[in-house]
């Protein structure tokens, strides 16, 4: 598989202080990458600068061949090729659920109503969210908000999907919810980044780990290799943590 988005020496600094160092990392066309590392290390910021929210120190970023981090590019354009979801689901509580998800198709890509809707109507009704349609996001739980803003940002069929800590506001039983249809979007060849406290979702989704530390990328490899033999001293103090908190 050939690499899908290519970050190359990728620097982020806020004033004097350094978030992200050096970081050149390939994601391959269908693979899932998942994102490691204590608070703090810069995971948010690396995903908030894949997809052009925070605006680059240093370094490129090549989505598909083309090089979106230069100066000038459509960023509506770049946008809509990559999905992404964060912690706070963000939905629009004057949409309901099919205005939220039709909403970029229409603005963005110019889809018509009929046609961005047939396509909402599909998504909900696979992810098992069809009576929820017409309801405002006020009156969802917090598992079928966020499985909601998921299905908003596969809507427009990115190229890729960036998910940053999309479990951390949820209790158990809707984290499961959530991790069941990130896992299908796996199984249908989704490009997927993901940043996550979740150590046993990480082991069974990802292809492969990256460990951020301060900023920079101090381990990859398969989630074998990096749960079972970590080599870093950051890296083996990080999962004791977890062991420490019964969260490995």
């Amino acid at each position: 598989m050939g690499a899908l988005l290519q970050l190359k020496n990728l620097r982020k600094e806020f004033g004097s202080h350094l978030v992200l160092d050096n970081i050149c990392l390939d994601f391959s066309q269908g693979s899932a990458t998942v994102v490691i590392g204590a608070s703090g290390s810069g995971k948010s910021t690396l995903m908030r600068c894949v997809n052009l929210l925070e605006e680059l120190s240093d370094g490129q970023i090549i989505l598909d061949g083309e090089d979106i981090s230069t100066y000038g590019i459509d960023l509506d354009l770049v946008r809509g090729k990559i999905g992404s979801v964060f912690q706070a689901f963000n939905l629009f509580p004057h949409l309901t659920v099919l205005e939220n998800i039709t909403l970029a198709p229409r603005l963005v890509q110019k889809k018509s109503k009929a046609e961005a809707e047939a396509r909402a109507h599909e998504l909900l009704k696979r992810f098992g969210l069809e009576d929820k349609a017409d309801a405002y996001p006020n009156l969802l739980s917090g598992g079928q908000q966020q499985r909601v803003a998921i299905l908003r940002a596969i809507a427009t069929g990115p190229k890729i999907l960036l998910l940053d800590e999309v479990t951390s506001a949820l209790d158990p039983v809707l984290i499961a919810e959530v991790l069941s249809l990130i896992a299908e979007l796996k199984a249908d060849g989704i490009t997927m980044v993901i940043s996550t406290h979740e150590m046993g979702f990480a082991k069974r989704i990802a292809d492969r780990v990256v460990f951020l530390s301060n900023g920079a990328v101090l381990e990859e490899g398969t989630p074998r290799e990096i749960f079972d033999s970590p080599k870093t001293t950051e890296l083996k103090t990080f999962l004791g943590a977890l062991q420490d908190a019964g969260r490995l």
